[in-house]
């Protein structure tokens, strides 16, 4: 997959080398300029299908680097993007981007079972320092996308059945606001603040460091059954009928597609179509293969990686790639899946079908389907029952037939959706400001507008599944 960007940027601001001198003596991290050495470097992230072309880059070091640069451009009538690893990329920059990839402190209290993040630190850090005192955060499949973004997005994992969403655990933050001022935000201090930026993703400010709580798991049973392509039918089927009865200790979700035949894939799985049902227990592994039975004998297992894991490698159930691509995806929910819908899914993406894109159908309810303990923005759905996210490696000249067979699923599947898209599965070319407001409840959404033009009138923040500011 080439590196091509599929969004075009508008024209960058002008902005030239007095600007970036005046700035560079405010902040300790770098300040580029377009053709500056280490310019494209300092943008470069996990989703290629949009590329930033901002006119000055800050690389923060700190909170009070972001605090000089998003001076700055308050000052000057400028928007600001924000990127840690780049893995939700919306819209493209084109005025100043901060990127804070150096920000990597992480600090955990063991009796407090919390830990304070920085706005660049990746899940596996997390991880690794929790597992020391037999704690685990709430991240998601992969542990190396960022976790402050992750967590401000919602955040589903492989806990949130048994815990609920990465955003209900936040405690405080600190939070810079589209002025410039810095505020540690808690549900005492800022409690408006405090329920909208937990769920809205970087629309009313940038989070600089934000507090979570750490749960006591230091182990799970899991990892991956994979099923050949003639088991497909009597596997998914098995699946959506047996989820449903598991206990919210149990996380599971199904991946079909087609693997290329490249080198780096395991045997069983080069070249062929397989179905990838990944499998997470919080429990004995005896009680775990007395559930995941039912799903072993549901076809002819090609390959299987489930085991007891340290969690620490929790990250080997789903095996997400960590190469960079350029991708284009939609995301939905579903309230419940019977036979004719997993009919519709086979014929649109089953085998044999040449789809162009996989399916990935994760399970819900327990603690996501239960409201928190201290509200938040975060669209709780009771009503879904599965998370549906359809992806493709694109270039340039197959958008378009991408897109339209992308529709296709979606459209066939609508008798089965109810209202409700997870935030952080939108990337790329599906963040607009009408699929966004998808992520949230009615009376959210109004609330977060409401904030928006409280908080950030100027849409400062704006390169972004944007919410926007309400019409003067």
């Amino acid at each position: 997959m080439n590196s091509a960007s599929h969004q075009s940027p508008g024209a960058p601001v002008p902005l030239g080398a007095p600007d970036a001198e005046e700035l560079r003596a405010r902040v300790a991290g770098p300040v580029l300029l377009p053709g500056e050495e280490g310019f494209d470097e300092e943008l470069a992230g996990f989703e290629l299908s949009v590329a930033h072309r901002p006119a000055l880059i800050v690389g923060a070091t700190g909170a009070a680097d972001v605090i000089a640069a998003v001076r700055f451009a308050a000052d000057r009538g400028l928007g600001v993007a924000v990127q840690a690893t780049g893995h939700g990329i919306s819209r493209p920059a084109t005025d100043v981007f901060i990127g804070t990839r150096r920000m990597t402190g992480v600090r955990v209290d063991p009796g407090a079972r919390t830990a304070r993040i920085e706005a660049g630190v990746r899940w596996e850090q997390v991880i690794h320092e929790a597992a020391v005192h037999g704690l685990a955060p709430l991240n998601g499949s992969a542990p190396f996308v960022g976790a402050v973004s992750y967590s401000l997005g919602g955040g589903l994992g492989l806990l949130s059945r048994k815990y609920g969403f990465a955003t209900d655990h936040i405690t405080s933050f600190d939070l810079v606001t589209a002025d410039g001022r810095l505020l540690e935000v808690t549900p005492e201090q800022h409690p408006d603040l405090f329920w909208g930026v937990r769920g809205s993703k970087g629309n009313l400010g940038i989070v600089t460091s934000l507090e979570v709580r750490l749960f006591p798991v230091s182990r799970v049973y899991g990892g991956g059954l994979f099923f050949d392509a003639e088991s497909t039918p009597a596997v998914l089927k098995t699946w959506l009928a047996w989820a449903p009865r598991m206990p919210e200790e149990t996380a599971s979700s199904v991946f079909l597609a087609e693997y290329p035949d490249a080198d780096g894939l395991p045997g069983p799985l080069r070249g062929k179509f397989v179905t990838h049902i990944r499998l997470a227990h919080l429990g004995e592994p005896e009680e775990a293969e007395h559930y995941f039975a039912e799903l072993r004998a549901a076809g002819n297992v090609v390959m299987d990686t489930v085991a007891s894991l340290p969690y620490t490698r929790a990250g080997e159930i789903h095996n997400d790639p960590p190469s960079p691509v350029a991708s284009y995806s939609k995301t939905f929910m579903l309230r419940r899946l019977d036979e004719k819908a997993a009919d519709l899914i086979l014929e649109l993406a089953g085998p044999g079908t040449n789809a162009v894109h996989g399916v990935e159908l994760r399970h819900l309810g327990g603690a996501l389907s239960r409201p928190p303990q201290v509200p938040s923005a975060v669209g709780h759905f009771p009503d879904a029952v599965f998370n549906a996210y359809i992806a493709s490696l694109i270039e340039p000249e197959t958008i378009e037939s991408v897109d339209r067979a992308q529709q296709r699923f979606v459209d066939a599947l609508r008798p089965w959706t109810t209202p409700g898209v997870c935030l952080n599965f939108l990337a790329g070319h599906n963040t607009s400001v009408e699929v966004a407001r998808g992520a949230f409840t009615p009376e959210n959404y109004a609330r977060l507008q409401e904030l928006k033009t409280r908080h950030d009138p100027g849409n400062v923040f704006r390169f972004n599944p944007n919410i926007p500011p309400l019409p003067a």
